[in-house]
């Protein structure tokens, strides 16, 4: 896995600046989050296809361009050489991890994925309950002392799927901080055919593609 952090903008530094993470940047927790999390009180995403013009700077994944909070650590999680199995974005609170999936023009693919995530969580030996969230149902755990909560969003012809785990003292501000990344992301799911249920193609910037390579990922 490779880490990277996100910098703070300061003067002309490009705010979606990365670099190797150097350990400080989670320095002022409180602020790091809650400057990010000020601008998406508002929005009204996820999105499709096309970012609001809104100016908030976003990491583009391909198939995904999340809004990355300030001071936080990037890690990419790779399946096979040159192939991304997810990026999870590190906070403070807890790692944050959104996905998009093709999924039917009918919708209503996270209500099923619901029922066989609660099962599997169950049989790992996780306690699980439902709730109602801003896009519908949401799911929390606890498992070998971490907190977990699922985020679901149904889109055009696609389904959003947010984890966040943490330790359970943060699980109030790892929600939030999740809901906000959503709320703030985009989905580019394009007009290609693809079976339901499978994850769409994750693409790294370039450099943190080369920088992986050069590493050997």
């Amino acid at each position: 896995m490779a880490l990277f952090g996100r910098r703070r903008a300061k003067n002309d530094e490009p705010a979606e600046d990365y670099d190797d993470f150097d350990g400080e940047d989670y320095a002022e927790e409180d602020s790091a989050e809650g400057a990010v999390q000020g601008d998406l009180a508002s929005m009204s995403g996820p999105f499709d296809e096309e970012p609001p013009d809104d100016g908030l700077p976003r990491l583009d994944l391909g198939s995904v361009l999340l809004p990355v909070p300030d001071g936080a650590q990037l890690q990419v999680e790779m399946e096979q050489p040159g192939v991304v199995k997810a990026v999870h974005v590190m906070t403070p609170s807890g790692q944050m991890t959104v996905t998009a999936y093709a999924a039917p023009k009918s919708g209503g693919l996270w209500e099923e994925v619901c029922g066989d995530l609660a099962n599997e969580l169950k049989a790992n030996g996780a306690q699980v309950r439902s709730a109602s969230g801003e896009w519908g149902q949401e799911l929390m755990a606890n498992l070998n002392e971490m907190s977990l909560r699922f985020v679901g969003v149904n889109g055009p012809r696609w389904m959003l799927r947010g984890v966040v785990a943490g330790p359970p003292e943060q699980s109030a501000q790892a929600a939030h901080g999740l809901r906000s990344l959503i709320r703030g992301a985009v989905v580019v799911r394009g007009t290609q055919p693809m079976p339901v249920g499978l994850p769409l193609p994750i693409e790294l910037p370039d450099e943190i593609a080369q920088h992986i390579a050069a590493q050997g990922g």
